[in-house]
C-alpha cells in the first residue's frame, strides 16, 4: 500500500498543535500536514499542570527546556498536594520520584511500615514522605534538575511543569509551522463521507473551501466533530464513578515565590485546584451540579483564592468518559474529542501525548489496516481506564464525613480492578501496578497511604531484616534526602537563574 499523502488535523489548542508538532517530520517527507482551526471557537485551555512524561515528548520534538519554560511562563512541579481528601483536615503529597530504596528485594515502604509499628526508639521513622526527595523539596520550596549519576540521591528526582496552555499551543504552533505544517483558518460546517466505505473524504469550511485528506485527526474538543458527529462513535459515560460534571476556571495575580507543586483541595461537592505560574496563578473548581449550584461553586472558588482574580470565572460542562473507539475508519480522535477525565492527577495533556505517540508507533498507510486500528483502540482504552481507576481511588477512599456528595462517592462500588487493589493495600500494603501502567507503584503508595493510611500488616519478608539494622538504614536515608533537598536552590531562584519569563 502507498504511504499517506494528506493528513488533516481539525482543531488547534493544545491537542491540535501537539499533534501537528509531532507530525511535522512527515511534512518534510512529501506528506502534507494541514491544521484547520477557527479563531471564532475558543479552546478549553485549562490544562496547565502536567506529569513527568511531558519531558519525553518535549525531548522528542527537540525542544530546549529553558526556552520552553520562558515562553510559557512555566514553573516546575514536584507533585500534587491533596488537602482534605483523607483524614479530616489532613493533607498529603503525591510526589514524583520514589520512596526510599528497596533492600534485600523488599519494598522500601514495607520496611518503613514494620518499623513504624515497633516500640520506641525503633519506631522513630518520621513520615513516608520524608523518604521521597520530591516531597521534601516541595515542602521546602526548592528545585534542581536531577543528576545522571545513579548513585546520587538527586538522580531519584522527577519533575513536570505548570504552564500557560495557550502559550504552549503558540510555542508548538511556531515549531510545527517551521517544520512545514500548514495552518488554515476556518470553521468546519460539513464532513463528506465516501459512499463505499464511510471513510472521511473531506471537510468543508463555512466559506465553501473543501479540504481533502487520507487521515483525519479530530482535535475539535468536546464537540468531537469528526469521530462523534460525522462517524457516530458513541460516548461511554463513567459518571457513576466520577460524578463531577462542571468546572470553573479563573486566573489570579501572583503573590510571592511560586511553590513547586499543584494543590487540590476538597470542597462541599468537588475540589479546587491551584497552579502557580511565573506570571499568574491558575485556579479552578471541579464540582457536581447535582449537589452544588453554579453560584455556590463560583463563590467557593473566589473565596478560596490567595490573590485577586483577574477575570470572571469561566465555566466548562463535561461528562467523564471516553468514546467507544478513538480510531474509527480513517479518523483518530486525540484529546477531548476522544474522552475526558477530570484534571485531578494532571493527566489531560498526558492522554494527548499518549494518543500521539501510540499513533506514531502504529502509523497507517493508505490501506488503513484494521489490525493496527484495533491495537490502537485497545491500548488507548486501557490508558483511559487505568487513569480512571486511579482518579476514582481519590473519591471512593475519601475521608470527609460531611455532605451527601462524599458519602455517595464512598458508597458507589468501584471497578473490580480497584476493589482488588484496595484489598491488597489494606491487608499488607501491597500496591502492585499492572505492566505498562502510567502511575508507578510509588504513585499508588502515595495516594493509598494518604487516603487510607497504614495497612493492617506488612510483607512477611521484612522479618528477615533485623529491626536495629533497618532503623539505621532508615535514619541514614532520611538524613541524606533531607540534606540533598536543603542544598537545592530555592524554586524561584532556580527559575530566575535559568529560565525566567521576559517581563
Amino acid at each position: 500500500m502507498a504511504p499517506l499523502k494528506r493528513i488533516v488535523i481539525v482543531g488547534g489548542g493544545t491537542a491540535g498543535w501537539m499533534t501537528a508538532a509531532a507530525l511535522a517530520r512527515l511534512a518534510g517527507a512529501g506528506t502534507t500536514v494541514t491544521l484547520v482551526e477557527s479563531e471564532e471557537i475558543g479552546t478549553v485551555g485549562v490544562g496547565e499542570a502536567t506529569i513527568p512524561s511531558l519531558l519525553d515528548f518535549n525531548r522528542y520534538l527537540g525542544i530546549d527546556e529553558d526556552a520552553f519554560v520562558r515562553a510559557t511562563g512555566a514553573t516546575f512541579k514536584l507533585g500534587i498536594e491533596f488537602v482534605g481528601w483523607g483524614k479530616a483536615g489532613g493533607r498529603y503529597m503525591h510526589p514524583f520520584g520514589t520512596f526510599g530504596r528497596d533492600a534485600a528485594g523488599i519494598k522500601f515502604h514495607q520496611i518503613w511500615r514494620r518499623q513504624a509499628g515497633l516500640q520506641a526508639p525503633l519506631n522513630d521513622v518520621g513520615s513516608l514522605e520524608d523518604y521521597c526527595l520530591a516531597a521534601v523539596a516541595a515542602r521546602l520550596g526548592r528545585f534542581n534538575r536531577p543528576t545522571g549519576d545513579p548513585a546520587a540521591v538527586l538522580s531519584s528526582l522527577r519533575y513536570a511543569f505548570h504552564f500557560d496552555a495557550g502559550l504552549y499551543a503558540q510555542f508548538l504552533r511556531h515549531l510545527a509551522e517551521e517544520g512545514g505544517v500548514r495552518r488554515v483558518e476556518g470553521r468546519v460546517t460539513q464532513v463528506d463521507l465516501a459512499p463505499d466505505n464511510g471513510f472521511i473524504d473531506a471537510i468543508v469550511l463555512a466559506d465553501g473551501r473543501r479540504i481533502e485528506g487520507d487521515l483525519f485527526i479530530d482535535c475539535s474538543g468536546f464537540r468531537a466533530l469528526l469521530l462523534g458527529d460525522a462517524l457516530g462513535v458513541p460516548f461511554v459515560s463513567w459518571q457513576k464513578w466520577l460524578p463531577c460534571d462542571r468546572a470553573l476556571a479563573v486566573p489570579s495575580t501572583s503573590s510571592g515565590a511560586p511553590v513547586p507543586y499543584t494543590r487540590a483541595t476538597t470542597t462541599e461537592a468537588g475540589w479546587r485546584w491551584r497552579i502557580p505560574l511565573q506570571h499568574r496563578v491558575g485556579n479552578g473548581h471541579v464540582y457536581c451540579s447535582a449537589y452544588m449550584t453554579d453560584e455556590a461553586a463560583a463563590d467557593a472558588l473566589l473565596a478560596g483564592l490567595d490573590t485577586l482574580a483577574t477575570s470572571e470565572p469561566r465555566q466548562l460542562r463535561f461528562t467523564a468518559g471516553v468514546r467507544e473507539h478513538l480510531w474509527e475508519r480513517n479518523c483518530v480522535a486525540i484529546g477531548l474529542a476522544g474522552g475526558f477525565l477530570e484534571p485531578l492527577e494532571s493527566t489531560s495533556i498526558h492522554l494527548i501525548q499518549s494518543g500521539i505517540t501510540r499513533l506514531m508507533s502504529l502509523f497507517p498507510d493508505s490501506g488503513h489496516a484494521p489490525i493496527e486500528r484495533d491495537k490502537y483502540n485497545r491500548m488507548l482504552r486501557r490508558d483511559y481506564e487505568q487513569i480512571r481507576d486511579f482518579i476514582i481511588l481519590h473519591y471512593h477512599a475519601n475521608g470527609r464525613i460531611d455532605g451527601d456528595f462524599w458519602q455517595q462517592c464512598r458508597d458507589t462500588p468501584p471497578p473490580d480492578a480497584l476493589v482488588e487493589r484496595l484489598a491488597l493495600w489494606r491487608e499488607r500494603g501491597r500496591a502492585m501496578p499492572e505492566p505498562g501502567q502510567l502511575f508507578s507503584e510509588d504513585g499508588w503508595i502515595a495516594v493509598l497511604m494518604g487516603q487510607i493510611g497504614l495497612p493492617q500488616s506488612y510483607d512477611p519478608l521484612v522479618a528477615t531484616l533485623p529491626p536495629e539494622e533497618a532503623a539505621r538504614f532508615l535514619q541514614h536515608l532520611r538524613g541524606v534526602i533531607g540534606q540533598t533537598a536543603a542544598a537545592m536552590p530555592a524554586h524561584d531562584q532556580f527559575i530566575a537563574s535559568h529560565c525566567a519569563r521576559p517581563l
